[in-house]
């Protein structure tokens, strides 16, 4: 055994060469797994809770049969979210949340090149749960400070940010080009499982004692953060596997001559404005912010996800809410349908890569999806609360349309272009191009929530015109890209 290896995957039994690679390969997809599942479980609490923070107090039963004057609409709220500016309130501890996420994520992927991403991972997910359980404990220590929460929100954001370069690193220095979309589709259901727990447990608490939606949560992904010091594997070679194919060179020759051209044109475009240098020594030299963004697709995926990332993350935060003010359903229930937006995501973003794997073609398949996702949206806000089935059918095709292209990119699409030919087999750029686009989408994904929490005042169609809005944009960013694998497929 490798003297990289973790101190856990030391005492474990060791196989042939040939079974090690495949079971560290799927071993590697499981824990990485379960690891962004828990980030994205810790996330979802706030938007389940949001509908007991600030409610309709005169539906609400008073266990403990205290009389309150009939004028008195606010008894069951919890301060500060009992004011009138109660959306406003929510919507800045979401901007607070994801600007802390977004700005740190640029500087986590520049970390994560220069330092084990065990150590990156598993301290960022211990930290992430002290956090999670510390705003859940201000039930328990009956605080009403504002500051107090926008404190924790501003912190937990920035230990959350180290959870996705470190995850997209390991899996891409474990897997290949072949077949990664489709490996990263099903992967990258993490994120809607993740939801989905979330929400359960969340939904389990939050008409009882709010505070356990979080602390739950917060102390899964501490301990499994433990577990990440002592068992995770970041790279092959920590325990003598062999490295995966990154440039997916098993092509019939009439391809491998146009991807030579490209490559050829790209690589010059590449190495005329950055000063990499081809050496053996600079290959594994972590490359920097502005060397990332020359690598060709990085800067157009980064805007697009921008705004795809938006849509989605606005779902995330507000759509309990949504479900919950259109209807009569209270939070508990609002909270359960509302996973039904994350298992049309799982669906949708297996489907991305699976599709994107058989063509060649990542943009175009973000193009579909995102040209078929502006009027699913207009549909699911027209009647998504007509009844329950109508509700069920138009969540699961909305979750399906938005979360295919978001899935794509921050995945396979990161991958593919963290490991670019322009690299020329350079693996330390994986964590910053992943930082990199991500970053960027996740500055979109702490506007739309502000926005949201703003618009949905003047009602909740003017939100969907700004949801619809902003997935037209994404998909007018990848024109140029969707254009250019149509000529490539005519030309082969």
């Amino acid at each position: 055994m490798v003297s990289k290896a973790p101190p856990g995957i030391r005492i474990l039994p060791s196989g042939s060469c040939g079974d090690r690679n495949v079971t560290y390969r799927i071993y590697i997809l499981i824990f990485t797994f379960l690891c962004y599942t828990c980030f994205h479980m810790s996330r979802k609490p706030i938007s389940v809770v949001k509908s007991v923070l600030h409610q309709n107090c005169s539906k609400v039963t008073d266990d403990a049969n205290k009389h309150h004057l009939d004028n008195d609409t606010t008894w069951c709220d919890w301060k500060p979210f009992d004011g009138s500016d109660y959306s406003e309130l929510f919507g800045t501890l979401d901007l607070v949340y994801l600007f802390a996420y977004a700005i740190s994520m640029f500087f986590s992927g520049h970390i994560a090149e220069r330092m084990s991403l065990r150590y990156f991972l598993s301290g960022g997910m211990f930290m992430t749960g002290i956090l999670t359980a510390a705003f859940g404990m201000g039930y328990f220590w009956n605080i009403h400070s504002l500051g107090y929460y926008i404190a924790i929100q501003a912190v937990g954001g920035m230990f959350q940010s180290s959870g996705w370069p470190a995850v997209v690193a390991c899996m891409g220095n474990w897997y290949g080009k072949g077949k990664r979309g489709l490996i990263m589709g099903i992967w990258n259901s993490h994120t809607s499982v993740g939801n989905i727990l979330g929400s359960l447990i969340a939904g389990a608490f939050v008409n009882k004692m709010w505070g356990w939606s979080f602390v739950l949560p917060g102390i899964i992904i501490a301990c499994l953060g433990i577990l990440v010091f002592f068992f995770l594997v970041p790279d092959p070679k920590d325990v003598g596997c062999s490295l995966p194919d990154h440039q997916g060179t098993k092509v019939t020759t009439t391809k491998q001559s146009v991807d030579r051209t490209d490559e050829v044109e790209s690589e010059e475009d590449y190495n005329s404005t950055t000063n990499f240098i081809k050496t053996p020594a600079q290959k594994e030299k972590a490359i920097n912010f502005f060397a990332a963004l020359r690598i060709p697709g990085v800067v157009e995926f980064s805007i697009c996800l921008f705004f795809a990332k938006l849509v989605s993350y606005t779902f995330l935060f507000w759509l309990p809410k949504y479900i919950s003010s259109k209807s009569d359903i209270d939070a508990e229930k609002a909270a359960d349908l509302s996973t039904l937006f994350d298992v049309g995501g799982i669906f949708g973003g297996i489907a991305a890569g699976l599709l994107s794997d058989y063509t060649g073609a990542r943009a175009t398949t973000c193009v579909i999806q995102l040209m078929l996702a502006a009027p699913v949206m207009y549909i699911y806000n027209l009647y998504g609360s007509i009844d329950l089935a109508h509700s069920i059918g138009l969540s699961l095709l909305c979750g399906f349309m938005v979360n295919g292209p978001y899935a794509l990119i921050t995945t396979a699409v990161s991958a593919d272009l963290g490991t670019h030919k322009v690299l020329q087999g350079n693996s330390k750029a994986l964590a910053t191009v992943t930082a990199i686009i991500d970053g960027t989408g996740s500055i979109g994904a702490a506007i739309g929530p502000l926005l949201a929490g703003i618009i949905e005042t003047t009602g909740w169609n003017n939100v969907f015109y700004m949801l619809i809005g902003s997935d037209i944009i994404s998909l007018l960013l990848l024109l140029r890209l969707f254009v250019k694998e149509i000529l490539e497929k005519v030309r082969t």
